[in-house]
Order: structure tokens, then sequence, then C-alpha cells
């Protein structure tokens, strides 16, 4: 019998992350493309790229999507390299966040000439299109799969090279206005830059980041199979690594389904089948009281990270919708003030211990494409590192029978996988063996 040796979530991660380095200093190509599954440390990867490739003494730009993931890399590049500078382009009225402060050598500015030639300038994709002048050796794309092709082409002519790091199960990028004039075109703005790019370059070396740190071993798989059903990925803890536990019994329905949400690190809160309008007070209702009757019983998380209370800043709730939000909001009692409730698009990139997520379909006549998208349910439900627990009336297994994909077929338009049909019936059936 032959000895099967299975490689350590650690050195399997590090394998990949070797040849995406490898890659960078030796890949013929102009650009590198690195899918990652939630908590996989892309941000981790993003800092350490910036590292290697500004110890080279080229200049180095990094694109971001939002101001929010901006800040978050200029604190971890301070931490990781305080000694590395770093320039911020910002708007004129910009004020400096304290991760940006506390940064001993980043330097704001509205122009690239304001910042002094830093090794590393970063700054959000919509700052970068309004740069005319001057261009770098090397760019880092952070959140490729949010940002729109044609934002990857005002910026394209800054840089010789890329990286470009995202999760392609998340979020799609979203206009306000119609595109359906762009349907089926190559260049379609609405695509992501990254499906653009290896639309028009497929030979592109494409890695694929394997393990999810967030995500504990009861979820990822879960995840995996409903959102990444071709690259899969897996947790880095194994089963008992994670423990969520309260020290007060459980005294009503909601405290039981946080309980079977800590033994088996999901759960499932079904109100009874009815269509409702969008801000269902029932159901704002049981969200914010969950996450009150978890801050009322005394949890404690155990992980990898060591011991810690569950406190209201560790704990998020999340839905479609920002009026579904306010409504959570206001049903929030004062001790659970801190608790974050946000919309999926705002959630992305953030990780919590416990998550609550009212379901997009829940009470719902019809399952339109904006609530079948399956990057909303993927952000959603992917943002725990211990228990996440779902809200929903029941009868969403029926809506989704009785409302099959109608979405036009076009000629042209790659196939998205995975389907959000299939996606959102994977998770249920999940969550209704758990129930």
């Amino acid at each position: 019998m032959v000895a099967v040796t299975v490689e350590t979530p650690s050195v399997e991660a590090g394998r990949v992350v070797d040849a995406v380095l490898r890659d960078l200093a030796s890949s013929p190509h102009r650009g590198v493309v690195v899918d990652s599954p939630p908590g996989a440390g892309k941000s981790t990867l993003v800092v350490r790229a910036a590292g290697v490739l500004a110890a080279t003494g080229a200049p180095l730009m990094i694109v971001a999507q939002t101001n929010e993931q901006v800040d978050d890399l200029i604190a971890r590049l301070g931490a990781a390299s305080p000694e590395l500078g770093v320039g911020r382009l910002s708007a004129v009225d910009y004020a400096a966040s304290e991760r940006v402060r506390n940064h001993p050598s980043c330097r704001v500015g509205a122009k690239v000439a304001d910042l002094g030639e830093p090794p590393v300038t970063i700054g959000t994709a919509a700052k970068w299109a309004t740069v005319t002048d001057g261009t770098w050796p090397w760019a880092i794309v952070d959140e490729a799969y949010q940002m729109r092709s044609d934002a990857l082409l005002r910026v394209a002519a800054r840089f010789d090279r890329a990286l470009f790091v995202g999760d392609p199960g998340q979020l799609d990028p979203f206009s306000t206005v119609e595109v359906d004039r762009w349907t089926g075109l190559s260049w379609d703005p609405m695509q992501s830059a990254v499906a653009v790019l290896l639309r028009h370059n497929p030979e592109l070396p494409v890695h694929r980041l394997p393990v999810s740190w967030r995500l504990p071993a009861s979820a990822a798989p879960v995840v995996a199979e409903a959102f990444y059903p071709f690259t899969g990925f897996r947790s880095g803890t194994g089963p008992g690594d994670r423990t969520l536990s309260f020290a007060t019994p459980a005294a009503s329905r909601l405290d039981e389904v946080l309980d079977a949400a800590a033994d088996s690190g999901w759960g499932l809160h079904e109100l009874p089948s009815r269509f409702t309008v969008r801000t269902d007070a029932e159901a704002a209702a049981a969200c914010a009281g969950l996450a009150a009757a978890a801050l009322s019983r005394d949890g404690t998380t155990s992980s990898e990270s060591g011991t810690a209370r569950l406190t209201a800043d560790r704990i998020a709730i999340g839905a479609a919708h920002r009026d579904q939000v306010a409504a959570i909001r206001s049903c929030l009692p004062p001790e659970a003030r801190d608790v974050t409730v946000d919309t999926a698009n705002r959630l992305q990139g953030r990780e919590y211990d416990l998550t609550v997520v009212l379901h997009p379909l829940s009470g719902r006549q019809d399952a339109t494409a904006f609530h079948l998208e399956s990057g909303r349910l993927c952000v959603l439900t992917s943002r725990h590192r211990h228990a996440c627990v779902v809200v929903a009336r029941a009868g969403i297994a029926e809506l989704l029978d009785a409302h099959p994909s109608t979405e036009p077929v076009h000629l042209g338009v790659p196939v998205k996988f995975p389907d959000g049909w299939e996606a959102n019936q994977a998770m249920l059936a999940h969550l209704a063996a758990q129930h």
C-alpha cells in the first residue's frame, strides 16, 4: 500500500502564493490573475506582492474599488512594512482616516505630483481614472471582479504589467442605467474587468487560492458546493477547531436556533409562509432579536486565535436592500446598537464571528434576477468565522420551482456559473437538513 501524503492547508496555500510570486517575477505575460474564495488571504497576498514588487526598486500602483478598501490596504501595508513609503491618491476634500494617519510613511494628496514619487501609490479606480500623466511598471488591481471593464480600460494606460486579485463568487459590477445596448459585446462594460481581460487574453496565467482562513470547517464545503462548483476550496481549520458557546441556557425559539448554529455552524429561523412587503416587520424583528439574544447569553468563541467574548462588534446582520437594513436597525435594542447591519454590497470583504442573514427571497412572490444573483447570497453567507443564521419565510424552494429562470439568452454572452437558481437551492437544501 502506498502512503498518500495530504498537504496541510498552510502548505497548500503557500505553494500557490509562491507560484503567483514566481509568475510576477518571470512570466512574459502582461497580467497575472488570482481567484480567491471568501477569506482566503487575498489582502494578505496583495500586501505581500506589493512588498516583493516594491523591493525591486520599481514604483508600483495599487487600484482598489472603494475608499474603505484603500484605507484598509494602507493599514495592512503599514503593519507589514512600516518603512515602505505609500502615497494615498484622494479627492481634494478627503479627510484621512485613522488607519491612514497611523501609517508612519504615508502621504496623502489629490494629485500624483503631490505625493513625492513614493514606492507605492494607491487609490480607487475612480481616482486613478482622473490621472492623465505618468506610468508605472507594475499595478495591483484589488477586488478585480468588482471592477467594471470600462473602469479597467480607463486606467490600463497607466501600467505595463498587472496582478489582478479578486473573488469570482462575489457580487458582479452593477449600474443604475440601462445596459442592454452593450449586451453580447466582448468589451461589455458591465462585465467584470477580469472577465473581459481573460476573454481577450485567454493565455494569461490564472491561479486559485485553495484555502479559506475565514470560513470554518462547517461552512467551507457548503459555500464551495453552492457558489464555487468547479473550483472549490477547503477550510484552513478542521472540525472542532472553532467553537461558539453560550453560558445561558436556551429560553426561547431564537435561543434554540442560536444553539443549533453554534453546534453545526448553520441555523435556520423559518417564519410562516406569507407574501409580504419588502420591509417585512416580523422578519426584521427576528433578525434583530437573534443578535440581541446572542449578546444577552454571554457567548464565547474559541479558535486558533484564542478565546474571546462574543461582543456586538463581532456580530453582523445582512440584507439585500437598504430599507430592510433600516427596518432591522430600528428593531435593535440599545445594548445591540453596535451590531453591524448592512447590505451585501457593503458587507463584502468583511468578517464577523456570528452573522444573521435575511434571505433575499423571503416573503417574495417572484424571483427576480436581482434577488437570484448568486453573488448576493454568497456574500451574505460567507462573512462568518463561527456560525451563520438565516432568517426566511417558508416557501422559498417552492417559489424557485414556480419561477425558473426566464432571463433571455444572448449570443456572445458567456454562461455565468454558478446559476443563481441552483445556488439558492443548494443552500436551502443544506439549511433544511440542519433545521
